[in-house]
């Protein structure tokens, strides 16, 4: 599920990576308050038609400050690496405060809905979020699955759940399909210039030299007539003059 209007995606397959999806190639996407609470509703952190009149400015900065210490964090992992103080980042941030509680009420329909039974706190949203890293980070089957996207220019992660684990990109439809644009046009332009180099046929190949003919008249060299007949060299058929 994604927020056409503001370019938020919810499919990476956790909420920490579709925190992480907030920023890329598209820019910044939580650039205030009002993209902030559609990302909480639409990432499943809060329940739908929560009200966020706290979220403000603040919120955004703590927010967008955590999601660059679960990018470190991960990354690290799947290089080898360490993120020794995002990971202590990461840890205090999920034992900061508990989980929101949340409670079933009845709906319009009359089936059973989760809500929050106080207002979110902004301590208790960050843990949330980070304990789902946490999870992530420890739970080897899971971490497995966890993916940097092929795209070009593209460092999103996301986990693959696809049959045979054969997903390369975060979205078939955006990377992939770039991707996909791609090839198409580099076999076009190669198809292009194969048929131009068979039109060409003999004729675009360069000429054979020609064999050398004999040498001219040297520039400037002083001309000599041919020498005079002998006295007895007569043409035949013809009587000499009396």
């Amino acid at each position: 599920m994604a927020a056409p209007d503001e370019g938020l995606r919810f499919d990476c397959g956790r909420i920490c990576l579709d925190l992480l999806a907030t920023s890329g190639q598209a820019g910044e996407l939580l650039t205030g308050p009002d993209q902030l609470r559609r990302w909480l509703t639409g990432s499943g952190a809060v329940p739908p038609d929560t009200a966020l009149d706290g979220v403000n400015g603040r919120w955004v900065a703590r927010f967008r400050g955590l999601r660059e210490v679960v990018r470190r964090v991960l990354h690290a992992e799947l290089t080898g690496g360490e993120a020794v103080i995002d990971l202590d980042l990461l840890n205090a941030t999920a034992a900061a405060a508990g989980p929101p509680a949340v409670e079933a009420v009845r709906g319009p329909d009359g089936a059973l809905a989760p809500r929050l039974a106080r207002p979110p706190d902004r301590a208790a949203l960050l843990a949330a979020v980070a304990r789902d890293a946490v999870a992530l980070l420890t739970d080897r089957a899971t971490r497995d699955r966890l993916r940097r996207c092929e795209g070009a220019h593209c460092r999103l992660l996301f986990l693959d759940t696809s049959r045979g684990r054969r997903r390369r990109w975060c979205s078939s439809g955006v990377c992939g399909n770039r991707e996909r644009v791609a090839r198409h046009r580099k076999r076009a332009a190669a198809d292009r210039d194969g048929a131009a180099t068979a039109a060409a046929g003999p004729e675009g190949a360069p000429p054979e030299p020609r064999a050398p003919g004999p040498p001219g008249p040297v520039p400037g060299a002083p001309r000599t007539s041919a020498p005079a007949p002998a006295p007895g060299d007569r043409r035949p058929g013809r009587a000499p003059h009396t």
